[in-house]
């Protein structure tokens, strides 16, 4: 895809030669301010940042040691974000929703002897207490392991433990049909490098676990021999909320919408996944106020439990009517920007790399090159990465939403060709701390965090002042919904043959989330 190197300029000279805005829903809004973007992005720096990742590193020790949604750590890092936020005269909303708390207590396998790396996915059931010994048996890999009940005809796991092929369907379905056909646990194996760390997306049948594809493929060659799956694990009904603060000023039918997830795992504070896109999003909106001078209304939004599944920002897509959805003209996403062997990742909206999920909504390649020109721009080359539905654009997406975003990268190894290009580590996870204890403030690249959070504090700038790029609505112009509307209505044909909707945990990626598949 070829990179128009003057879209920030040009979209500061639309911002200036807009008059005085008059819009339904809206009252007038003074001149924008034509420095905007880079008034913010000067800003925005890690050191302002980084205080902010303190807050969050010291409400997770001083409450058990996480930020899970729900938690006391949760609850102090979003009234410690919406409190700021009214200080600075946002409008700031607490939405609250219910969900289904889930927290790992013990994960094991061993067998022949050995110890096994299994990693418990969220929403599993628990073994009897001590674990389960039973024969190990393999599912024959086709091209869709484990993915149908025939793919247990004349294969015997009655009793057993299935040996699963990652790919092709979520792990919900691989552990339902295992169940189905008498297994008393599932463990996926990855069909590439790297561990299976995993959600069900709902509570499952059997206890379910994932596995590297060296391990599993070891203990397929062991099938038959006993082994012993211990899987303990929380999971109850609890509530938790999402934090959305919207601009005072700004037309409110064109609206630029950012947002980050706040929740981490239980396993740790979480301070790179998502403190890093949390915190950074936080000093944007600091930098820009309440009342900026601007064309569009600015709307953030700091969402709950995305760890289990995107629970707080599909909470928030579906209490949206269709006329609250046209209102939105964007969303943009930053899930992890600061991995400590950073990749530099923009989302591939017009499906340039040819890679899974396919394109975004119209606009969103103009999103997707507003970001990577910025950060291209500044000396960093930049990647794309797949739309896998796995971060909290995935909702917006479905709903014909335009999107983009940045990330950096977590389970995956980085390969030789971005260790040169990056100057990182080859054959090293990109975050070897993901969704692990060690995800504190030591885990942390604040180079990456500094050229990422630049390219947020402009890129929702220069949307700010307009947005006809991504969506052809002029600045001082009333906006055609009719238009829109007709416009998300043929790309939410388009996305339905190319997303499944699981949450948008579904398919195989280097995201942060917990994938499905």
């Amino acid at each position: 895809m070829s990179r128009t190197r003057n879209r920030l300029a040009a979209a500061i000279a639309v911002g200036a030669s807009a008059a005085l805005v008059l819009t339904m829903g809206s009252s007038a809004v003074a001149k924008p301010k034509e420095s905007l973007p880079q008034d913010l992005a000067k800003a925005v720096n890690a050191d302002k940042i980084n205080r902010h990742l303190i807050a969050f590193q010291r409400f997770a020790d001083q409450t058990g040691g996480n930020r899970a949604a729900s938690t006391e750590g949760y609850n102090r890092s979003a009234e410690y974000i919406a409190r700021k936020l009214d200080e600075e005269g946002f409008k700031v909303t607490r939405q609250e929703f219910p969900f289904i708390y889930d927290e790992t207590i013990a994960e094991s396998l061993t067998s022949g002897g050995n110890d096994y790396d299994v990693i418990r996915m969220s929403y599993s059931p628990s073994t009897q207490e001590g674990g389960v010994t039973a024969p190990l048996a393999e599912v024959p890999v086709d091209d869709t392991p484990g993915c149908e009940a025939s793919d247990y005809d004349g294969v015997d796991v009655d009793g057993k433990i299935a040996l699963i092929k990652r790919g092709a369907c979520t792990f919900f379905d691989k552990q339902k049909f295992a169940g189905e056909a008498g297994a008393v646990g599932a463990v996926i194996y990855n069909h590439s490098s790297g561990p299976v760390n995993g959600t069900l997306g709902a509570p499952g049948q059997i206890p379910t676990a994932g596995l590297t594809q060296a391990q599993g493929e070891e203990l397929v060659s062991m099938a038959g021999q006993d082994a012993t799956f211990n899987i303990q694990g929380i999971t109850e009904d609890r509530t938790t909320y999402n934090v959305v603060a919207e601009t005072k000023t700004g037309r409110k039918d064109n609206v630029v919408m950012a947002g980050a997830h706040l929740d981490s795992v239980a396993a740790g504070a979480g301070i790179q996944d998502n403190g890093s896109g949390s915190a950074a999003l936080l000093q944007t909106a600091l930098a820009l106020g309440g009342k900026p001078k601007v064309e569009n209304a600015v709307r953030f939004a700091w969402w709950g439990a995305e760890e289990l599944g995107l629970v707080g920002s599909t909470y928030y897509v579906d209490q949206l009517s269709f006329e609250q959805q046209l209102d939105i003209s964007m969303y943009l996403n930053f899930d992890m920007i600061a991995s400590p062997n950073a990749g530099y990742f923009v989302y591939d909206g017009d499906d340039s790399d040819g890679i899974g999920a396919g394109p975004g909504p119209y606009g969103s390649a103009a999103i997707e090159e507003q970001f990577a020109s910025y950060i291209e721009d500044n000396g960093t080359p930049t990647e794309g990465t797949d739309f896998t539905g796995r971060s909290d654009y995935g909702p917006f997406i479905e709903v014909g939403i335009p999107a983009g975003g940045l990330f950096t990268g977590a389970e995956v190894i980085m390969t030789e060709a971005q260790a040169e290009k990056w100057d990182g580590e080859a054959g090293v996870a990109y975050d070897k701390c993901y969704h692990q204890a060690c995800d504190n403030l030591g885990n942390v690249n604040y180079e990456a965090l500094d050229v990422n959070a630049d390219a947020m504090a402009a890129t929702i700038g220069t949307y700010a002042l307009s947005t006809e790029d991504v969506n052809n609505v002029e600045p001082g112009k009333k906006k055609s919904k009719k238009m829109v509307a007709q416009q998300r209505s043929n790309e939410r044909v388009q996305i339905s043959h190319t997303h499944t909707n699981q949450h948008g945990h579904d398919t195989d990626h280097d995201a942060c989330n917990r994938d499905s598949r």
